[in-house]
């Protein structure tokens, strides 16, 4: 899945993917932005796609992630700021925006979905107005976690007579499949329509 911004909690002590020497890798998920759902588009008449009918326009930006521990689980929680103007400016207004936060395992496996609303509040005159939201989720820790074999590989420190010196572990493909199964992601986003995603793609 394609993002637009990643992020992640670090905790040293852990393993990263990159194969060799042991560096970091944390039990934590890296929050993003999947792409095309970072902006949502309002018109006004809704089905028109007129530029000059053009409503309101906000993006889903600053996105900060943190965790936690629950037992044995993590708690990972996602907050950003939405941002949105709007055309006409007289009178004051409130405008509701749906977003989801999902988590993703191995890059391509929704786990979990939740959808929420936020609601962004101009005042009279306003052209410009901002609001923040969050979304979260529990991780079973252990699932998150790399087996004790596979940390012992990633791990393995190698002279250069080795056969295997040259040979990135992350080369095998059960070393890759046991990474990409223990790695999540929390994605936040609009809630778009799927032709309001069309209109992301194509803009």
């Amino acid at each position: 899945m394609p993002l637009l911004i990643l992020a992640a909690c670090a905790k040293s002590g852990d393993i990263d993917e990159t194969g060799g020497v042991a560096v970091t890798r944390s039990a934590c998920p890296a929050v993003g932005i999947p792409a095309q759902t970072g902006d949502i588009t309002l018109f006004d008449p809704p089905t028109s796609r007129d530029a000059r009918a053009i409503d309101v326009v906000a993006t889903l930006t600053n996105v900060r992630g943190s965790c936690g521990d629950l037992n044995a689980d993590v708690v990972a929680n996602a907050t950003f700021d939405i941002e949105a103007r709007r055309a006409h400016t007289a009178g004051a207004r409130d405008v509701t925006f749906p977003y989801f936060a999902t988590i993703v395992r191995g890059g391509n496996v929704v786990v979990a979905k939740r959808v929420n609303r936020v609601t962004v509040h101009f005042v009279d005159g306003q052209a410009r107005a901002t609001a923040q939201a969050s979304g979260g989720a529990v991780i079973n820790r252990a699932a998150a976690t790399l087996p004790a074999e596979v940390i012992d590989r990633l791990r393995k420190k190698r002279k250069a007579t080795d056969a295997d010196a040259s040979i990135d572990p992350m080369a095998a493909p059960d070393i890759r499949t046991a990474v990409a199964r223990a790695s999540f992601e929390l994605l936040v986003g609009f809630q778009l329509t799927g032709e309001q995603l069309q209109y992301n793609a194509t803009r």
